[in-house]
């Protein structure tokens, strides 16, 4: 699948009209490119001297996967930030946007606190669990560390718009990748008083949780993949697009509206504003390609990649089952915490940015 797409990233270079010949590839001929993936998937049966082929391949499927990792990060941190530019932006004309940041942010620190008592509940216990601990306190600190950043003077003269409801959105990812790392964690087996092996932490759920196993094994992948197919198809969109090219709305030009994240940049376009007058279609490539098709196709190819680091154990593959796929992993915790490590650098270096940079104009 990773070369599938390559080669339509590579064909749909620099499309501009959605009528030109390539643009048909991207959009047309499903037959023959449901054909040619599956030669392809045969044909990946036949490689010659895989052993020399794996080798070199778990290197590029590690960078595609951390490229994709770090793409979604990317996204996470925007988000945060044109969430609370939108929201303010609505406080000029009418009061009672500040109840709603207030109340949303109240709501995710709530959320991030209570996870992390969660965790430290259930996943550590007085003797033992080091590691859980250390981990708990370090994501616990940077919480609180991006949180007093967001709101220190300093920062507060260069962005005005830097406030809690950002931190508070990063702290509850924060949380959730803790809580995922510490679930891809093996437990620690130590010898109780009787001399038997006990596995401790981990939270102890009960047997019927886990009384069907192929139903828990199916759930946990079907869940993985829809929630990758979900960052792929809102990696791709215009506005995604937009933000990883650094193109960003004036604040002046923000409209407040509760689902900001479906709504266009800056004026209404010349088919919304006909839209009382009948159906119409917001995004219908009449003057050029929305999207383009070419990074389409690459978040698809890192998106391949990612999904065979995962579901070989990050290249493990002599040990992987997918049957005791979610029962933990040493390879899985660490990129889970990296990637949670990787979020609060990119939150900080948000912040700080516009004071290293002062003759620069950010719009975050």
């Amino acid at each position: 699948m990773a070369c599938f797409f390559s080669i339509f990233c590579l064909l749909t270079i620099n499309i501009n009209n959605s009528k030109s010949c390539r643009a048909y590839i991207h959009n047309g001929f499903w037959f023959f490119k449901l054909l040619l993936l599956g030669a392809m998937c045969s044909g990946a049966f036949f490689i010659p001297d895989q052993e020399t082929f794996l080798n070199a391949w778990r290197y590029v499927g590690a960078i595609g996967a951390f490229i994709f990792i770090g793409i979604q990060l990317f996204l996470i941190v925007d988000f945060a930030h044109k969430w609370n530019k939108n929201w303010t932006a609505g406080t000029v004309h009418n009061k009672l946007w500040y109840a709603s940041l207030a109340l949303v942010t109240l709501i995710m620190y709530s959320i991030a606190t209570g996870g992390l008592i969660f965790m430290a509940v259930f996943y550590t216990q007085r003797d033992g669990c080091m590691e859980n601990k250390i981990l708990l306190g370090v994501n616990g600190g940077l919480c609180l560390l991006i949180s007093l950043v967001a709101i220190s003077p300093c920062v507060q003269n260069r962005q005005p718009h830097s406030g809690l409801l950002q931190s508070g959105l990063i702290s509850c990812y924060v949380t959730y990748l803790t809580f995922s790392a510490l679930s891809s964690k093996p437990g620690e087996v130590v010898l109780d008083e009787h001399g038997k092996n006990v596995t401790i932490c981990v939270p102890d759920l009960g047997q019927d949780l886990y009384r069907d196993k192929n139903l828990v094994t199916g759930l946990g992948t079907t869940l993985l993949f829809v929630c990758i197919l979900y960052s792929c198809l809102t990696s791709t969109t215009r506005s995604s697009s937009d933000a990883l090219q650094g193109r960003y709305a004036a604040p002046e030009q923000e409209v407040a509206r509760c689902c900001f994240c479906f709504g266009p940049y800056g004026e209404d376009t010349e088919e919304q504003q006909n839209m009382k007058e009948g159906p119409g279609v917001i995004y219908d490539e009449k003057k050029g390609t929305v999207y383009s098709y070419s990074y389409f196709h690459f978040v698809f190819l890192l998106a391949s990649l990612y999904v065979m680091m995962t579901v070989t154990n990050w290249f493990n593959y002599e040990s992987a089952n997918i049957e005791t796929f979610f029962n933990g992993s040493w390879s899985i915790f660490w990129v889970k915490t990296a990637s949670c490590w990787m979020c609060v650098l990119l939150y900080l270096c948000t912040l700080v940015a516009p004071l290293c940079c002062p003759s620069r104009q950010f719009y975050v």
